[in-house]
């Protein structure tokens, strides 16, 4: 029943910026964070950003730090990812995830259990 919506990626130019958008279908489950991952052809998917949900505690990975800024509404079951000063290596398809329970790490893509279609951003220069 849970379903990932995504939107917001597109195509910009280096230094842009995009906002990300990740709304749940289901209002009711149970969870213990949001994550985004992203993933570029033949290369592993791998952690960018996550918040947990009811403290809104945020971990990112070190190369997006001072860049990127994750954020969540409770009341419209939303996460967002803001991308500012982007590169072209930030090019990819960017998914969002929701875990369902506490532990584990939050890098790691196999404990989440809801995953989003994917949105492509790309980055030129």
């Amino acid at each position: 029943q849970v379903q990932l919506v995504e939107s917001g990626g597109g195509l910009v130019q280096a230094g842009g910026s995009l906002r990300l958008s990740c709304a749940t279908s289901e209002r009711t489950f149970n969870r213990d964070a949001m994550g985004w991952f992203r993933q570029a052809p033949g290369k592993e998917r791998e952690f960018v950003a996550a918040i947990t949900w009811r403290l809104g505690i945020t971990y990112y990975a070190d190369s997006v730090k001072g860049r990127f800024t994750i954020s969540r509404d409770n009341a419209q079951n939303t996460v967002y990812l803001q991308m500012n000063s982007l590169k072209p290596e930030d090019t990819a398809v960017y998914y969002c995830a929701a875990r369902l329970s506490g532990g584990g790490y939050y890098y790691t893509p196999n404990s989440y259990a809801y995953w989003g279609q994917g949105t492509q951003v790309t980055v030129s220069s």
